[in-house]
Order: structure tokens, then sequence, then C-alpha cells
């Protein structure tokens, strides 16, 4: 009988917890929406190099052509440690999210049991009274087995907007991941293209230094001969020493920038020794550059997942906050054995059970409720805005890095003319000083020109590509290599199921990660 009404009323709650849960349905906010890229085939910037007619490259540094880039990449995905933190959240949201849907069934559950021995005073003055009428025995034993349950019933949905806010929570991890991993690869990118550049520019320096040499040489000698003053001596020194003292800049810049890149791959910077040598060409791309639609954008950038995940996930909590302004309907009970002295526990007139529905209304704390519900819908209406911030500046940073990438192309192409053109002429004072038609002043100014070129040279291809790196990381770009990937490498998830049970939430996860 006990069982049936158990059941019944089981039923009932079932029944009132159907009832639509209290608060605001998440909807994706209202974004501006950009139908054609400023920089795709501009008339007034030429030809950009852009093109909408495909979508982005997802491996999109292999454009570049370069296989050391793409080890540095692979191995930054398998190793760096920041990454490896952003991997952890996921399952760590992943466990919130079982703990979440185990809020749905009876929250207190207990399987007990206690043999209970105990000694009465035979100096208690009914005890001892009575005893003077009738025998009676002041020792005696209880033994119990039994199980209690407690259920809080989900009548206004608290507990299914946990599980839509633990839901939207591991999705925005993944977000997250995801976004990480875009991070990851445009910074190994960039760094890996920043030491090709100042390796480039120290090999021009040393060639400049070889040629200024010669120079300082020639003075030297004309000086000896008589035929020049010491001060185009003096100059050529000054010259070539100042170009000299380049050297130990770059070297100092080269390594550092070799210790930023061993953080990213999760290496000591004595373990890059070797890794990219002493020289290399700045990486270049093909010529024409596909960047897709912006209406893709936002499917693209997980940073602007992320930030609708968060607004979904605070939305949830609104109406978590909410329910607690309506009473709150607890079903508890409890079944099991009990029996005292030798009597038999486990036979059928031991069992013993309770049932028990009860209402809880904070009634007198309107005022807290109420303004934790206000803090809440204001936590939410402030990532709401950081969504449509999100995308603002997703279609920004884009932009900035398509005319960026566009005019350093122009740059390229007027600096390779410079370079040309200041070669010839650093050549042609050099034979009129020689000649003695020309005097130290010509040499000094078109080697120092020289110089100058070249690295204006150098520092515009570093833009186009850096720049090029920048769109597609815009573009959101790179992040899908994890897809059918585990988020922690597997060297990991064995510690981790070695010291912990974590069941089957090691497994693979899916592809992506979405709202339903």
């Amino acid at each position: 009988m006990t069982l049936r009404r158990l059941l019944g009323t089981a039923f009932c709650a079932a029944t009132l917890a159907a009832c639509t849960p209290v608060g605001p349905d998440f909807v994706r906010p209202n974004s501006p929406v950009v139908k054609q890229w400023i920089e795709v085939n501009n008339p007034s910037t030429g030809q950009s190099g852009l093109t909408s007619r495909s979508a982005p490259v997802v491996r999109w540094w292999e454009t570049f052509n370069d296989p050391t880039l793409n080890k540095l990449i692979a191995e930054a995905y398998a190793q760096n440690l920041s990454l490896q933190v952003a991997g952890a959240r996921v399952l760590q949201a992943r466990a919130q999210l079982g703990i979440a849907f185990g809020e749905l069934y009876p929250q207190s559950q207990a399987v007990g049991g206690s043999l209970q021995r105990r000694q009465i005073s035979d100096n208690l003055g009914p005890i001892s009274d009575i005893r003077r009428i009738i025998p009676l025995d002041t020792e005696f034993s209880t033994s119990q087995v039994g199980f209690d349950a407690q259920w809080e019933l989900d009548v206004w949905g608290q507990q299914r907007r946990g599980v839509q806010a633990a839901r939207s929570n591991l999705a925005l991890q993944v977000a997250n991941y995801d976004d990480a991993l875009v991070t990851l690869t445009g910074d190994v990118a960039a760094l890996y293209i920043n030491i090709r550049s100042l390796q480039e520019a120290l090999r021009i320096a040393r060639e400049n230094i070889a040629i200024q040499q010669e120079s300082a040489d020639l003075t030297q000698l004309r000086f000896n001969n008589g035929v020049t003053t010491e001060l185009d001596v003096q100059e050529s020194t000054a010259l070539l020493n100042n170009t000299k003292a380049l050297v130990p800049e770059l070297e100092s810049d080269i390594q550092q920038a070799k210790n930023a890149l061993a953080v990213l791959l999760g290496k000591t910077p004595s373990q890059m020794a070797g890794l990219l040598g002493n020289s290399g060409r700045i990486p270049s791309a093909r010529a024409n550059v596909a960047v897709g639609v912006p209406a893709e954008l936002l499917r693209r950038r997980p940073d602007v997942r992320a930030a609708e995940l968060a607004a979904a996930t605070q939305s949830a909590q609104v109406g978590i906050a909410l329910a607690d302004l309506y009473p709150q309907f607890i079903l508890s009970g409890a079944i099991g054995l009990q029996a005292s002295g030798g009597r038999d526990l486990f036979s059928t007139s031991s069992a013993t059970g309770l049932a028990n529905a009860g209402v809880v209304w904070n009634v007198l704390n309107y005022g807290r409720i109420k303004n934790n519900v206000r803090a809440q819908d204001a936590a939410y209406q402030a990532l709401i805005a950081n969504y449509q911030n999100t995308v603002l500046t997703a279609y920004s940073e884009v932009e900035s890095a398509m005319v960026a990438y566009a005019q350093a192309r122009k740059q390229v192409t007027f600096y390779q003319r410079s370079v040309e053109a200041s070669r010839k002429a650093a050549d042609i004072a050099v034979d009129q000083y020689r000649d003695g038609i020309a005097s130290y002043s010509r040499i000094l100014n078109t080697q120092t020109a020289l110089l100058r070129s070249q690295a204006n040279l150098i520092e515009a291809r570093q833009e186009v590509s850096s720049n090029l790196v920048a769109i597609y990381k815009g573009l959101g770009g790179g992040w899908q290599i994890r897809q059918n990937q585990e988020f922690l490498p597997q060297a990991v998830l064995a510690e981790m199921a070695y010291r912990t049970d974590w069941g089957d939430l090691l497994e693979k996860t899916p592809t992506g990660a979405s709202l339903n």
C-alpha cells in the first residue's frame, strides 16, 4: 500500500514538473549584418588579391607551402599547455553537465543500516518504580536497514534550466577551446614569420657590412696615398660600425622570438636548437586569397559562438533565480526493515516505511530573491551587448587585416623598385669615388639608402604575410583541425583515467557543439 502511494505521488509530481520552465527562452541576439567585404574587388585599392568566390581555407597555413611552418603548428597543437588548459575545462564542463542531469532525479538518496544496543540505568525513578511491580529488562538492542530519498519536484523548471545552463556552458567551453586553437595557430605563424624576417634582416645587414667594409678599405687606401682626407676614413668607419651594431640587436631579437615560440610549442628554449636553422625565406602565400562572404563569419569564429553561448548560459540562470520566487514542492520517503532484540530483521513483519509531501516557500525573503533575479537579468543583458560587440569587433578585425594586406602588397612592389635603384646607385657612387669624380658623401648616402630600402622591403614582405595570417585568424580559421580529435593528448587522458574513474566522459566528443 505504501509503495502504491509513493508511486502515485511521484506520478502527480511528474505531471506538475511538466510545466513550462519560468524565465526567458534564449534567442540569438540581433547583430549587424554585413553583405560584402569592403576590400574585396575594391576599385580604389586595385588588385587586392582577395576573393569571396569560395570559402576560406581551413588549414590556411598550408597555403604558405612551408613544411617547417606546418611542422611547428602540428607540434603546437599536440603540446601547447594553454590549449590543454582549455581542453581540461571542456572535460570539467562535461562532468558538470552530468551533475545538472542528476538534479532532475531525487537529489538525496541514502542506503543505511545500524545496530544499536542500549542499557538504561536502574536508578532512574520511573524505571525503578515499575521494576518493583513488573519485571523489566533495562538492556535492549535494535537493528535496522533502509533506503531514504528526497526529491524536490521541478515544477517551475529550475532543474531543467540548470541542465540548459550546463549544456550551454559545455558548448561554451568547446568554443573557448576552438578560440584558443585559432589564436595558437595564428600566433605560431606570426612568430615564425617574424623569425624568418629577422633572419633575413640579419643576412642583409651582414651583406651591407661586407659592402661597407670594401668602401672603408678603399677610403683608407686613398688616404694612405694622399688622395683624400681623413674625413672620408672616419665617415666610412662610422657607417660601418653603425651597421655592425645592428647584428647583436637582430641576434637578440631572433633568440627572444625563438623563446616565445618555444612556449607555444610546449618546449624549453634549449629544445629549440636546430629546429628553425639560421636562415629561411619569409613565407608567402599564393596570389589570390579566398575569404568567403561575411555571413559565414558568425558561424566560423569561435569567439562569436562563445559570446552567444555565454549569453545562453546566463539566460538559463535568470530562470533558475526566478524559480526561487515560487514554492518548492518536496517529496520524501523511506522504506526499510526494523526489529528489536533477537527478532528476525528480514521478515515481512519487520517492514517499515514513510512517505511525506511538503511545501517550502520563502515568503519572507522576497527582497533578496527579487534582487537576485534583477542581478542575473542585468548580467544577461551585459552578455547580449558583449555578443553584439564581439560581432562588430570581428567584422572590424577582418576588414582591417584585409586593407593592411592589400596595402602591404603595394608597398612590396615599390620597395622592390627602390632596392634595385639603391643598389645601382651605390655601385655607381663607388665607381665614381674610385675614379675621383665624386666625394665619399655620395657613397655614404647611397649605401645608407640601400640598407634602409632593403630593411623596408623585408618589413613590407613581413607585413604581407603577417596580415594574411591576421585575415585567416579574423575569419576564424584553424580550429577545424580538432574535429574527431580528443581535447587532450592521449598521454594526459591516460593519466586522468588512471587517477580518477571518468567512465565514458573521456571518449571522443562530437565535432561541434550547439544549443540544442
